[in-house]
């Protein structure tokens, strides 16, 4: 193994070895041993670049290639043409998904879910980190600034961690850098060889101070000063980093704020784990509740909205908390024709359940609880404050049963502008199929009231999704896209997908993540469980306010509201879905119209068999898109192979005419096959020698390119042939044929090892030829340029006088 080999390895091993640091701030090691695979085509794609000896920026640059063509499949496969090449829409992919890990490390508490930001940045940072030492290391020789990065790597570990990075990782990482030092001292010394430390006091004698009878005292010390230094920085610098609060650099995911007035929301996102608590074996009570509520089953209790929308999750948006008013304020959007009863209800969370944010029926109106809670208005959610959770916690709660008409959210206003254009916004990543189904599903809709029960009546009824809590979770738009393509998820896709849908119709829309109502006991409280965590979307209407749809089949209750028979005195009224308003046309028999949408939604009118409105909602990519991105995809991966493709067509063309009636025609293919010859020995590590006679340059391609028999001989005879055609008087009947060219370059190969031939086909030297001729054009131009403009200024002059005699 040669010495740079053994310090790629140990350049590798440091690094991940120091990366381990980071496993305590993340939940799952998965994503350590993909930044273990990764880094492993890094490092190996340097060993071999380094074993063709190419310059090192082109190693380098090779590396940064591989890394990003595997970040780019890792993390953004979809959007990359091919599934591999980073287009446009695969780099804004990733920059979204870089702006939306960053979001995470201040939401989520330690150990964060692995969430597909959070893995960008930190299988990213060991990349970085890991190229960064091997060019310090293994292509730049400097192994002890290489420490820096690793330090810096186990300094974040440190002090985001809170102590979880503890004296194992930090041995772990020490050791490392240790091997990487001790690597680069042996390469360092086998290249100078026995090194003399010192003649020895004790033995005595000059062999004692020889490397191998004794030892390297310098060099040893020299690595223990650099060891010593630098494990002292990685002990202090930890120690010296400020305390840093909130989300995952807090480590409790409370507010931060403190005192009246103040603070944003950070807390952890209960997405995280609500798959997780759909899928527990047994239904593990979180909290009862008793109300004084008519219909229970309506009664939702809320825990958060998710408003914002990046295209890569939904998430709550930072906002500022106030205070806990003895009365909630009015809700927005609600008037006063709307039909509103105020209800009580006593709530018991479990001492299992540490929540953040107060679960809660919506709209609540007061809320009595003792604690430190604050007030989130846009929402209106309660968020604890300074590690406040809802751990057995036993409080009271007044909320509004609003019961609009259908009529009522037919006849909405258009929201206000603000209101609008924050809600309604949708990423650019979001696929265009998703606006074209939502249009198709809806068409014939009068206004967006209606347009919101066809949404709801297909995902939950008519457009043939299956519900299932085992499906991949994502939160994203290829999420999105994979749902409407294959019509089977639990209540985040559809809630997340009919919010989206609806935005696209200009639909103010945001998803609630709560609780559905829960079991009846025989004592009259109601039992809410793990297995009863939901998530559903609210759509704005102005004069209502927020207001819940079920979209997600066999789940919770469909709203009054939404019921096709919801009573109204005018039959013609616009608030009652059209009958004959048709999602799109089909042969096959759809399920009764006499069963009502909730039934349908719980499945008791049989499964529906028409088909979905997304089969023909998608025209396809342009062929302009395509042709383009193939044009682009065949430039990027020729342009490494341009040097070999030159080299082939000049090759040809050297040798390809065996032609031509004049003595000039042979003497020119004489010359054209010495050039090819003194080509290939530059392909193969041995430069032109412009000052030596052929005869001499023939020898020295011979003793260098250590050639004999057939090869020697083709050589010198090509050599000897164009001595006749530069010095004889008449060149006669000199030829070099291209057999001989030929047996030159066979026998070029066969002396060179495996990476030099590798390196002479794909990234020949003589390749350089190609600059050398652009830039004589260049100068030759600029030299036509420069005598033409100075016969311009000199016709100029010529002409100036006779003007002025005239």
């Amino acid at each position: 193994m040669s010495g740079r080999t053994r310090l790629a390895l140990c350049a590798f091993a440091a690094t991940m070895l120091a990366a381990a640091s980071l496993l305590p701030l993340v939940g799952t090691a998965k994503w350590f041993l993909q930044a273990v695979f990764l880094l492993a085509l890094q490092t190996g794609v340097g060993v071999l670049a380094r074993r063709m000896r190419l310059a090192r920026v082109l190693t380098v640059s090779l590396q940064l290639l591989v890394t990003l063509l595997t970040l780019t499949v890792s993390f953004a496969r979809e959007y990359a043409l091919f599934g591999v090449a980073p287009g446009p829409q695969a780099v804004q992919r990733l920059g979204e998904l870089l702006t939306m890990g960053a979001d995470d490390v201040n939401r989520y508490a330690i150990p964060a879910p692995a969430t597909d930001g959070i893995r960008l940045m930190l299988i990213g940072g060991v990349l970085l980190v890991g190229l960064t030492v091997d060019v310090l290391a293994v292509t730049v020789r400097a192994a002890a600034p290489a420490g820096l990065p690793l330090l810096a790597l186990y300094s974040v570990a440190a002090g985001l961690s809170d102590g979880g990075a503890g004296w194992l990782f930090f041995l772990l990482a020490a050791c490392g850098y240790l091997l990487l030092l001790l690597a680069e001292g042996r390469d360092r010394l086998s290249r100078w060889g026995r090194v003399f430390g010192g003649v020895s006091r004790t033995s005595g004698g000059l062999s004692a101070g020889l490397e191998g009878s004794g030892r390297a005292v310098a060099s040893v010390r020299t690595g223990r000063r650099i060891g010593v230094v630098a494990l002292g920085i990685a002990l202090v610098v930890p120690a010296a980093l400020p305390a840093l609060d909130g989300g995952l650099l807090g480590g409790t995911g409370g507010g931060s704020g403190r005192g009246g007035g103040g603070g944003t929301i950070s807390a952890v996102n209960p997405l995280v784990s609500l798959q997780n608590n759909l899928n527990q074996p047994e239904n593990r009570e979180v909290m009862s509740y008793r109300t004084n509520a008519d219909n229970p089953q309506d009664f939702y209790l809320r825990i958060l909205a998710l408003d914002e929308f990046n295209g890569g999750e939904w998430r709550p948006s930072t906002r500022r908390l106030k205070d806990v008013p003895d009365r909630l304020p009015q809700p927005a959007g609600l008037a006063g024709d709307v039909s509103v009863t105020e209800v009580r209800t006593n709530i018991s969370a479990s001492r299992s359940y540490q929540q953040t944010y107060l679960p809660l029926p919506y709209p609540a109106s007061e809320v009595d609880i003792q604690g430190r809670w604050r007030f989130e208005p846009e929402g209106r959610t309660l968020v604890g404050d300074d590690g406040q959770t809802t751990r057995g916690a036993r409080y009271e709660v007044s909320s509004l049963v609003v019961e609009p008409t259908a009529a009522q959210l037919a006849g909405s206003m258009e929201p206000r502008s603000d209101l609008a254009r924050e809600y309604t916004r949708v990423p650019a990543s979001l696929p265009d199929v998703v606006q074209e189904t939502a249009e198709v599903v809806t068409e014939g809709a009068a206004n967006d009231y209606e347009r919101a029960v066809k949404l709801q009546n297909w995902f939950a009824a008519e457009g043939g999704f299956r519900y299932d809590t085992t499906v991949t979770s994502g939160t994203g738009t290829a999420a999105i896209e994979r749902f409407l393509k294959e019509k089977e998820g639990f209540c985040v896709h559809f809630s997340f997908t009919m919010a989206a849908m609806a935005r696209t119709l200009g639909i103010p829309a945001r998803v609630a993540v709560g609780f559905t109502p829960g079991t009846v006991q025989a004592d009259g409280s109601v039992s809410v469980g793990l297995r009863d965590a939901h998530a559903w979307p609210e759509l704005y209407f102005e004069g209502v306010g927020w207001t819940r749809f079920e979209p997600t089949p066999s789940r919770g209750s469909t709203p009054v509201y939404t019921l096709p028979d919801t009573p109204s005195q005018d039959p013609s009224d616009p608030a009652l879905p059209t009958d004959g308003a048709s999602v799109a046309p089909t042969d096959t028999p759809s399920t009764s119209e006499s069963c009502p949408a909730q039934e349908r939604q719980q499945g008791q009118c049989g499964a529906s068999t028409a088909p979905g409105a997304t089969d023909s909602a998608d025209p396809g990519t342009p062929a302009g898109t395509v042709a383009l991105w193939v044009l682009g995809s065949l430039v990027v991966l020729t342009l490494p192979l341009l040097p070999m493709l030159w080299r082939t067509r000049v090759r040809g063309r050297r040798l390809g005419s065996s032609g031509g009636r004049t003595a000039a025609d042979a003497a020119a293919r004489v010359l054209a096959a010495w050039e090819e010859i003194t080509d290939s020995a530059w392909d193969h590590s041995i430069p032109p020698d412009e000052s030596l006679t052929p005869r001499k340059a023939a020898a020295r391609i011979v003793r260098l390119g250590r050639l004999d028999g057939s090869a020697a001989a083709a050589v010198h005879r090509v050599a000897g042939a164009v001595e006749q055609v530069l010095y004889a008087p008449e060149p006669g009947t000199a030829s070099a044929p291209a057999d001989d060219v030929q047996a030159v370059r066979t026998g070029l190969r066969a002396s060179a090892g495996r990476w030099d031939r590798l390196r002479a086909t794909l990234a020949p030297r003589s390749a350089v030829r190609v600059i050398w001729a652009v830039s004589e054009r260049r100068t030759a131009l600029a030299r036509r340029w420069s005598d033409r403009m100075g016969r311009d200024r000199w016709a100029a002059r010529l002409r100036r006088p006779s003007r002025q005699q005239g």
